[in-house]
């Protein structure tokens, strides 16, 4: 049952490559940079982010306001180069997507209506494409990727529960069984006989 549950994980390298493929000669490149470094930065769900509203940002403080499931909220850190696309974003396309009715969500379309999931789903699958990596790839992949990666660098489960917004430490534990490549090194360097 546990094979049935675990979710894939791209490597470091994958995900940074991913990050990098938006091609600063398209047009809407300020944003889907900005959207997949807010992705991987924080781990937010889909709907998260799409609800994700200008104040919900504080760039300067480094955090996100995500409301998760049950309008529960909670604040999620904000690394500094997810921060700094952001601002790039705001400062230089944002303005440039609003329309007199458009919504005060942070991630516009290119006719200035909030993104939705769908838009979201097919802004991640096109760079992932681009990046090389599996079809499989999705919006739900990077949640797993930033789980994955936190939990490698020493993270607590309890910090990464808060981060992901888990109501049960048992749906975070999950990424616990993720690492095979560290717990592999863990038992070659302490198991008595290798």
């Amino acid at each position: 049952k546990l094979w049935k549950r675990l979710p894939s994980v791209a490597g470091y390298e994958q995900i940074f490559k991913l990050l990098d493929t938006p091609d600063p000669q398209e047009p809407y490149y300020l944003r889907d940079k900005a959207l997949l470094e807010v992705l991987y930065a924080t781990g937010a769900r889909a709907s998260e982010v799409v609800n994700l509203k200008i104040r919900d940002v504080n760039i300067k403080v480094g955090y996100v306001r995500c409301f998760g499931k049950g309008s529960k909220e909670r604040i999620v850190p904000l690394g500094t180069v997810a921060g700094q696309a952001i601002q790039q974003y705001l400062d230089n396309l944002r303005p440039a997507l609003e329309k007199p009715k458009s919504p005060e969500n942070l991630f516009l379309t290119r006719t200035g209506r909030a993104m939705d999931r769908i838009d979201l789903w097919r802004i991640v699958k096109r760079h992932a494409l681009r990046a090389g990596m599996p079809k499989t790839m999705t919006v739900h992949t990077l949640r797993h990727c930033f789980a994955t990666h936190l939990l490698s660098g020493g993270v607590d489960l309890r910090s990464l529960q808060e981060m992901l917004g888990h109501a049960d430490i048992r749906t975070t534990q999950i990424y616990t069984h993720v690492d095979n490549d560290r717990l592999r090194k863990i038992h070659k360097k302490f198991h008595p006989r290798p």
